[in-house]
């Protein structure tokens, strides 16, 4: 008897690690983009920023959750917020509720700029380090995020700066000026086609912080196309280098039976320890991709 219940505790477990590993798409409701960074506002409404809109700004997106199955029950765009300016390839994006506005980190200029939510910037910026300004343009100021608790941003590059042998995750704290640096060891690409990089940061509410680094490989057909997802969490202290732990882990795939191969680069945290992802579908390319969101657990 004790083993059934055990055997039936561990099929259900089971079920809901897949049901909360389900990708699922709203193409009536959102149109095709290149969506980079997601930050949550309150009361089930979303910022999310495309790498590619047309100007710089942000969509705001209602979206409905199922926390007990782990899955998004209902997505209604509220429309775009465009501040009309030239898009400068954004890609993070924050909220800070005490002056509700949000941040957004662009990896063209390698700056991060605040906005009111109608998308109109208010004239403040984080004060960037001079060593951000080495960060190539495609592989700049990819993520942001933050810490709504300890009242602290943070923000990283795609890849490690020219000379560094270490990424460098900057913090700022609200008066906009760098804080703390700290130095967080990405992993290797395991093949020389694979394009890698951290994506995105996720600071949670108990001080950790999520590192979103990916490993994608394309090959020149396209089919057979890969990713790899690992999520790390580790814990700013007074410590300058910053131990990982590998919580989630993830594949996706291109084939002829199945266009579940997602390019993850949004993440934030939503109700019930879960997580909320969106995908860079390149415009939904060529009509294989798709603009994937996707709740896990962790």
């Amino acid at each position: 008897m004790k083993k059934t219940i055990v055997l039936l505790y561990l099929m259900v477990l089971w079920t809901s690690v897949i049901i909360a590993q389900k990708p699922q798409r709203f193409h009536q409701e959102l149109p095709a983009g290149n969506y980079s960074g997601i930050t949550a506002l309150g009361n089930n409404r979303y910022a999310v920023v495309s790498d590619k809109s047309e100007t710089e700004g942000f969509f705001i997106l209602h979206i409905e959750t199922d926390s007990v199955k782990g899955c998004i029950t209902s997505l209604e765009n509220e429309g775009f917020q465009s501040s009309g300016l030239p898009n400068r390839d954004v890609e993070g994006i924050c909220y800070r509720p005490t002056t509700n506005t949000v941040f957004i980190s662009g990896e063209k200029d390698n700056e991060v700029y605040e906005y009111t939510l109608d998308g109109k910037r208010t004239g403040q910026r984080l004060e960037m380090p001079d060593i951000f300004k080495k960060a190539g343009h495609n592989y700049g100021l990819e993520s942001l995020t933050y810490d709504r608790k300890r009242h602290l941003f943070y923000t990283t590059c795609e890849r490690l700066l020219e000379g560094d042998s270490l990424l460098r995750i900057q913090s700022f704290s609200d008066n906009l000026k760098p804080g703390f640096c700290y130095y967080y060891k990405p992993d290797e690409p395991i093949s020389k086609k694979h394009f890698y990089g951290v994506s995105e940061l996720c600071a949670l509410e108990d001080g950790r912080l999520l590192v979103l680094e990916r490993q994608i490989r394309v090959p020149k057909l396209k089919l057979g196309a890969s990713t790899i997802i690992r999520i790390y969490e580790t814990t700013p202290t007074d410590k300058s280098i910053l131990e990982k732990r590998l919580v989630k882990e993830f594949r996706t795939r291109l084939s002829l039976t199945s266009r579940k191969f997602a390019n993850y680069e949004g993440l934030c945290e939503i109700q019930g320890n879960r997580l909320l992802l969106i995908a860079d579908s390149q415009n939904r390319f060529k009509g294989f991709l798709r603009d994937w969101f996707l709740i896990i657990g962790f």
